[in-house]
């Protein structure tokens, strides 16, 4: 610990520079270098989505056709209820739509399918509507949007 601890100074008027990376144009031997590694994915253009997939102009027109046909004894519209299984517009704009009832002894049993056909079918570029009525799986409270919950008082 008797050691002195002795500080040099230097005095430097100007830093030397570092060399500077260089990069041949000439590839080495397997090894190519790729100019811009993003070149190909940004050429690349969006795809549009077509309308009739989810999210298209027809799809989302038939859904809100849906939207406005209520179940009669309960104050929400059928799609938020959750009585619409799946929509499906093939490439020629056909709907085909797979639905539910509450209950098979529902009162709306025969008209319910017809009305959502005639509805679907109205809109502007659907060509043919079809409702198929299914029974499995069966309908539940669960199916319900949360906005139906809410409005319903369930939440």
């Amino acid at each position: 610990m008797n050691q002195e601890r002795k500080i040099e100074v230097e005095e430097v008027t100007e830093a030397t520079k570092p060399p500077k990376a260089r990069v041949d144009d000439a590839p080495r031997e397997g090894f190519e270098r790729k100019r811009d590694y993003l070149a190909g994915f940004l050429a690349q253009k969006p795809q549009d989505d077509l309308p009739t997939d989810p999210g298209g102009n027809l799809y989302e027109a038939v859904i809100e056709a849906i939207k406005e046909i209520y179940d009669p004894e309960i104050p929400v519209n059928i799609y938020d209820l959750g009585l619409i299984y799946d929509v499906q517009i093939s490439a020629d704009n056909h709907a085909k739509v797979l639905m539910t009832l509450t209950t098979p002894h529902c009162p709306v049993a025969e008209s319910m399918p017809g009305e959502v056909e005639l509805r679907v079918g109205s809109v502007p570029g659907v060509g043919h509507a079809e409702v198929e009525l299914v029974w499995d799986p069966p309908w539940d409270p669960q199916k319900m949007s949360d906005e139906a919950k809410l409005e319903l008082g369930m939440l």
